[in-house]
């Protein structure tokens, strides 16, 4: 196996490891407001999450900035409260070009809080590596389509449940939303720095 392809995969699993389920519930309320038919926007605010995680991803892996763990495994909780929060109080389900636009930035800036998340696993694997570029890419990558694929299963179990399972949308949305909610007030509480 390459070292490309090692770093890809460990990109894949670490996005899509259970374990770290924060990252997962975030993606998760981010999608909650959208349907399958609003993939434009969805492709959009998950651009904007990358371009903010692989920034704070490359800035911390090389020691441009080295911020306390504990911080960013509290901000992160915090990321998915106010998400879940905005989804809770969007009453309806069309998202205006002026709203998109806040979710975007919102997006991006929770991108580079859950970059920062990465990197402390990511240089933990790079101690020993020569050159450091290539792997970053690839856990990168990897991270990408990861995030991809969790975007892709929330939409296709948003489309059965409302379209099949003739949920309301904005039902389904507050469930997800809910549970968003209730798990990151734990981990806020969990994760309390001071």
């Amino acid at each position: 196996m390459s070292i490309f392809q090692l770093y890809f995969n460990l990109g894949v699993q670490h996005i899509t490891d259970i374990v770290g389920y924060d990252h997962i519930l975030f993606l998760i309320t981010l999608c909650a407001v959208y349907s399958l038919k609003q993939w434009k926007n969805i492709l959009v605010l998950i651009t904007a999450f990358t371009i903010g995680h692989t920034t704070s991803l490359v800035l911390a892996t090389f020691n441009f900035i080295n911020i306390p763990v504990e911080i960013i495994e509290f901000l992160i909780p915090i990321t998915i409260l106010i998400t879940s929060l905005a989804n809770i109080f969007q009453k309806n389900e069309f998202v205006s070009l002026r709203l998109h636009l806040i979710k975007y930035c919102i997006a991006l800036f929770f991108g580079l809080i859950h970059g920062l998340g990465f990197s402390n696993y990511l240089r933990n694997l790079l101690g020993s590596e020569e050159n450091i570029i290539k792997p970053l890419f690839a856990f990168n990558l990897g991270i990408e389509l990861g995030q991809l694929l969790i975007v892709i299963i929330v939409l296709f179990l948003t489309a059965i449940t409302v379209y099949l399972g003739h949920v309301k949308k904005r039902e389904w949305n507050l469930i997800l939303s809910g549970a968003g909610l209730g798990v990151s007030l734990i981990l806020i509480i969990d994760r309390f720095p001071f």
